[in-house]
């Protein structure tokens, strides 16, 4: 499995990529700097500069607390800060490894994910 950090202003968080094909695809992108956006206060959300390969996965997926996951039909990241009902199209990417305050704290702010080394 892959790990990546995911750093907000001083502070990285760690988190392990699923085995799938939509895991490795996003992997493949990094490294990235993206801006996390409150969605509904349920989760943090950022575009992709690309679609991820979805091949294989679940139809749908139900998130909890800490999940990094990927919404096939909008084409976005999405890291959920409380858990949420069973949704159609939502991918499991991989989950944060422990406390992440600044990453899943209200708000508009950059991000920075990447391989860990």
């Amino acid at each position: 499995m892959t790990s990546i950090t995911l750093t907000v202003g001083g502070e990285t968080a760690r988190a392990t990529l699923a085995d799938s094909a939509a895991a490795r695809d996003f992997a493949a992108l990094l490294p990235l700097e993206l801006t996390l956006s409150d969605y509904h206060g349920i989760e943090k959300v950022a575009d992709l500069p690309r679609r991820l390969d979805t091949s294989g996965a679940p139809r749908s997926h139900r998130p909890v607390t800490g999940e990094i996951t990927y919404y096939a039909p909008w084409g976005n990241l999405a890291i959920f800060r409380k858990p949420f009902s069973d949704s159609a199209g939502l991918v499991l990417l991989g989950a944060l490894e422990g406390p992440a305050a600044a990453l899943l704290a209200e708000g508009r702010f950059p991000v920075r994910i990447e391989i860990a080394g």
